[in-house]
């Protein structure tokens, strides 16, 4: 029996009838090393029912504790049946990308059933050019990017065969599920124990209330945040001081800012990682400052076919690992995000680069003077029983008139080999991840697998119905871009 952290239980708490809290990812398969060429559903549970006990989230549920008085727990599932989670169904004909895009976001956008362990797997059959598919979902109180795809690794192998793994020594009996009574008594205890918590973090925290995303827009914050910074030098004599000014970024209104709906759209593609690294080469760069180029440049693309582009840049919100060696193998999250201005309001494909680049450089910047705990720091904080209360109105008071952040994007990375699925080859992994009235109604999550970056796209089918233009529109970026280095290769 595990309990959640404060900022695992935020993604329970901020769900509503219009976000869901759980990520996904669509794999594409090409089935024909699977036995009689295709791969099954029983084939499927084959593979993954002997692994089960490598991801502990797969056979959990959730428990609340009475009243309120503490987090909810994961505890074993007494009822755990694998085949309410693996499903399957077939496209219609011809099965094109944009259809399977469109089965994905309809299942994307249904709520998790929280009285059994959260997620589910569909087989999907028809996919067109002979393959097949599979879309997976788990709910964000469990994993993050990093644990996420440990978990899919899971049901995955290196060789067409799938690898026999070593059984535990004793067959899995569920615990016993905790009573009522216990669970209350152990949220007293957390109750009491929770001053102790605030003590410890809150003097790390509040110097940096301020910078974390959206938290500037709340009366008050920035005069607390300033506050305990000096507080802060003084007791330590300045040297624990900022080291970096603050930042002021203003975030400008754009078609992708403003309550969502319940409704997603689905698009995904992949880019050549041997592309993405000539643009870093040519110009000293990271491959996720390319990313970023490759991003903002397709963003000012849509932004000007919806009469919608901003005269300053937007921002854009990154979300980083912040995982120890020690944490390696847990789940739960531990991320935190930084803020990067993405140059959309430039026309000149040069100035765009290199304003990208020093964006991304003063992001970090500032990222590394930021404890790396801060959210779940400030998540602590917020009574228990108050949680999910605090959570909506922060939500409420940040998107009144103003937004902390236009989007995200995040770049989780992957194996650079071939994987197969019950002898089915994996052809690209897309992500599906999730949006919210406060984080923008587009999401752009990408995976790097076997020399690609795969893209998945979620976003708010009525403010962003066209997102299948946004995938045209990155390679055409990334053409762009190739160009450019080639011209800065030439010249030098």
């Amino acid at each position: 029996m595990q309990q959640l952290s404060s900022l695992d239980a935020q993604f329970l708490n901020v769900e509503t009838s219009t976000t869901v809290g759980h990520v996904g990812s669509l794999i594409l398969l090409d089935p024909s090393g699977a036995p009689d060429g295709a791969l099954t559903l029983d084939g499927l549970r084959d593979v993954l029912e002997p692994r089960l006990h490598l991801a502990p989230p797969l056979r959990q549920r959730l428990v609340n504790v009475p009243l309120g008085l503490g987090r909810p727990y994961w505890v074993d599932d007494p009822d755990f049946d694998i085949e309410f989670h693996l499903r399957e169904l077939g496209l219609p004909r011809p099965g094109d990308e944009t259809q399977l895009g469109e089965q994905v976001a309809r299942i994307h956008a249904r709520p998790l059933d929280r009285t059994r362990p959260l997620w589910e797997m569909y087989l999907i059959h028809n996919v067109g050019d002979g393959r097949q598919a599979l879309y997976s979902k788990v709910h964000h109180a469990a994993i993050d990017g990093v644990s996420g795809a440990e978990i899919l690794a899971t049901v995955m192998d290196v060789t067409v065969e799938p690898r026999a793994e070593e059984q535990p020594d004793e067959v899995w009996e569920p615990a016993a599920p905790p009573s009522p009574v216990d669970l209350a008594g152990r949220g007293l205890a957390s109750m009491a124990t929770q001053p102790l918590d605030v003590m410890r973090t809150l003097p790390r925290a509040l110097p940096h209330l301020a910078d974390v995303p959206g938290a500037g827009y709340l009366p008050g914050a920035k005069a607390v945040s300033d506050l305990a910074d000096s507080l802060l030098k003084l007791a330590s004599a300045g040297a624990k001081g900022r080291s970096v000014e603050r930042r002021t970024i203003l975030t400008p209104a754009t078609p992708l800012n403003g309550p969502i709906t319940a409704h997603r759209r689905f698009a995904y593609g992949s880019l050549p990682l041997e592309e993405i690294k000539e643009v870093k080469n040519a110009f000293a760069m990271t491959v996720n400052d390319v990313v970023m180029a490759l991003c903002t440049t397709a963003l000012r693309r849509w932004l000007l076919d919806h009469d919608g582009l901003p005269e300053t840049p937007i921002v854009v919100a990154v979300p980083v690992s912040v995982r120890t060696d020690e944490q390696q193998g847990e789940n739960g999250n531990q991320v935190s995000v930084m803020l990067a201005e993405a140059p959309t309001h430039l026309a000149d494909p040069a100035a765009r680069l290199a304003h990208v680049r020093l964006a991304m450089a003063e992001a970090k910047e500032h990222f590394d003077t930021v404890p790396a705990t801060i959210l779940q720091d400030l998540a602590s904080v917020i009574p228990t029983a108050l949680s999910g209360l605090a959570a909506r109105a922060i939500f409420r008071m940040v998107t009144v008139g103003a937004f902390p952040f236009n989007l995200f994007v995040s770049n989780i990375p992957g194996p650079q080999m071939p994987l197969y699925v019950g002898g089915a080859r994996v052809l690209g992994v897309y992500p599906v991840s999730a949006i919210t009235d406060l984080t923008g109604a587009l999401n752009i999550t990408l995976f790097s697998y076997d020399g690609a970056l795969d893209f998945g796209l979620i976003a708010c089918r009525e403010l962003v119905p066209d997102v299948w233009n946004l995938i045209g529109y990155l390679r055409e970026a990334l053409d762009e871009l190739l160009e450019l280095a080639a011209a800065e290769l030439a010249d030098a």
